[in-house]
């Protein structure tokens, strides 16, 4: 099955729900690994683990095999008593979320955010009006220094979704950052 389903991103959604955890980095897939044999006494590499998280490339598709040793540590009996709880469920396409961060109505003119993500990227964002930004610093970012965007927050382990991104004298895009993982960290500096 095609890692990018819904059906997979649901899974993995709630094995880290069941871990209280995001699975971000290698040692996260080390933890998740170790858990799987710590449970069920079934092992799943955490190269593979890295796989179906998309945090490393290789196979588009995951086992049947692996599909159901993840769905049994999630308590069903395989991956298809998985998919038919799954189709039961009604929190999957929208719900309300805690998630810390900034929002741009709490900010005063001229404040400068630091926002990092996966795997080393990090960019200061100088905040103007509204939900206006300046990009003021980047590093191994495709984001440039003196561009522009509209952004209403930036939140921790969620996407960085930016709007009416302008560069010198070219048409406004949107661009998202941080989509596999979200953002590691959010912070006013001075």
């Amino acid at each position: 099955m095609n890692n990018k389903t819904p059906e997979i991103l649901s899974l993995r959604q709630d094995i880290e729900c069941k871990l209280e955890r995001k699975i971000r980095t290698p040692n996260d897939f080390d933890y998740l690994s170790s858990m799987i044999w710590y449970r069920l006494h079934e092992n799943l590499s955490p190269t593979t683990l890295k796989r179906l998280w998309g945090y490393i490339d290789g196979a588009d598709s995951a086992r049947r095999t692996t599909l159901c040793i993840l769905s049994r540590f999630l308590g069903y009996a395989d991956w298809e008593e998985y998919l038919a709880a799954l189709e039961q469920r009604t929190d999957l396409e929208s719900n309300t979320f805690n998630a810390d961060g900034i929002r741009a109505e709490n900010l005063r003119e001229g404040n400068l955010v630091e926002v990092t993500w996966l795997p080393n990227r990090r960019c200061v964002f100088r905040y103007e009006s509204g939900v206006h930004f300046t990009v003021i610093e980047t590093v191994n970012s495709k984001l440039c220094a003196g561009d522009t965007f509209d952004a209403a927050c930036f939140l921790v382990g969620q996407p960085m979704y930016l709007d009416n991104l302008v560069r010198d004298d070219n048409e406004p895009i949107s661009y998202v950052a941080g989509s596999r993982s979200g953002l590691v960290s959010v912070k006013i500096i001075e």
